[in-house]
């Protein structure tokens, strides 16, 4: 029999769960941010300054070169240096949640491992993407920590956790011909139980419009506690996105979790359409990244939703201070905060 983190007594913990360490790779590819690029470090570097507030912040980069540009930066913002950490680790791209590696803990005996999926560049959209590809093996190599390799195909950003067993997913994205094509439905979740060390994995529908990975949950919902999540939706009947988000509301309430009870659900407004050179952009709220001391919303100068999102999200998190971050620059590489950053759980 082969051994799984599973069968080994791992899992992986929820991203409101202490943690050690956020990881990123520090952004550079010109295409993924075209036209663009030098506006995304201002508020790229405030992210990381806010977050290395309350926890270590480890930023994969290529050179010495990089690492002199992104302290100068991070300098500009005033981020805390002490608590950044850099490794010399080359990437193709900045998608952290989705190359970066899956940290897994055992809580009885307080150990840790590294997951490492294969990585295609959501479906071999954007090649080359051999370098991001082995980010977790050499992340893993550098904290002296064990690999499991599934040999499958799986992004961060596809999968959502409340740390209790129940795993959050999308049809669209992981049932999608171009990640795992001779893989069935149940076979997937073989995989996902195994390697996630979870018991019980709910599927959604599609993603929102304009979002190129196939569906990632982390635009859709997200569990903010172990039995309650934030969806989002979208009220004007005419935008491309009211329909699947709608059908997702609605299975989300007949869905239950691995103690068998309803989850509860926050429904989460989606921000004004925002377009860029005429591409609709995958902006949405639900992209948070929750770190120790607070919770990192994107923003997208809509006053009214930014408002009512940013207010909302307090409500679920009465311990962590919320804050918005403009995203309109980053979310013309199609992502945001979730999207560039991978937590390491503290164990």
């Amino acid at each position: 029999m082969i051994e799984t983190p599973r069968s080994l007594g791992f899992s992986f913990p929820a991203e409101f769960e202490p943690q050690r360490a956020m990881w990123l790779s520090w952004p550079h590819k010109e295409a993924s941010w075209p036209g663009k690029i030098e506006a995304i470090y201002p508020v790229y570097s405030e992210f990381i300054k806010l977050v290395a507030r309350g926890q270590r912040v480890c930023i994969n980069i290529t050179n010495e070169r990089m690492k002199a540009f992104a302290i100068h930066h991070l300098d500009r913002v005033g981020a805390n240096l002490q608590q950044i950490d850099f490794f010399f680790h080359p990437t193709d791209d900045a998608w952290c949640r989705d190359h970066g590696p899956a940290f897994l803990i055992n809580r009885k005996t307080k150990e840790k491992v590294v997951v490492d999926w294969g990585y295609n560049a959501w479906g071999d959209k954007y090649p080359p993407y051999d370098l991001d590809d082995v980010i977790p093996t050499l992340i893993a190599g550098k904290l002296n920590l064990p690999v499991f390799y599934p040999q499958i195909i799986m992004e961060g950003g596809s999968v959502e956790f409340n740390g209790k067993g129940t795993l959050l997913t999308t049809t669209s994205c992981l049932l999608n011909k171009n990640r795992n094509p001779g893989l069935t439905q149940a076979e997937i979740e073989k995989y996902l139980i195994e390697y996630y060390g979870v018991e019980n994995i709910l599927w959604l529908g599609d993603g929102i419009d304009g979002d190129d990975t196939d569906g990632h949950i982390d635009d859709l919902t997200r569990f903010v506690n172990a039995d309650t999540v934030v969806t989002v939706i979208e009220d004007d009947a005419s935008d491309k996105n009211y329909r699947p988000l709608k059908e997702n509301l609605k299975t989300l309430s007949t869905m239950r979790l691995e103690t068998g009870k309803q989850m509860n659900i926050v429904e989460l407004p989606m921000p004004g359409k925002v377009v860029y050179e005429g591409q609709r952009l995958p902006a949405s709220y639900a992209n948070f990244y929750i770190a120790n001391e607070g919770v990192i919303v994107p923003t997208f100068r809509d006053k009214l939703n930014d408002t009512k999102a940013l207010d909302i999200l307090q409500t679920c998190f009465p311990d962590r201070k919320v804050m918005g971050l403009d995203s309109t620059d980053l979310i013309w590489g199609l992502g945001s905060f979730h999207c560039l950053s991978q937590q390491e759980p503290a164990i």
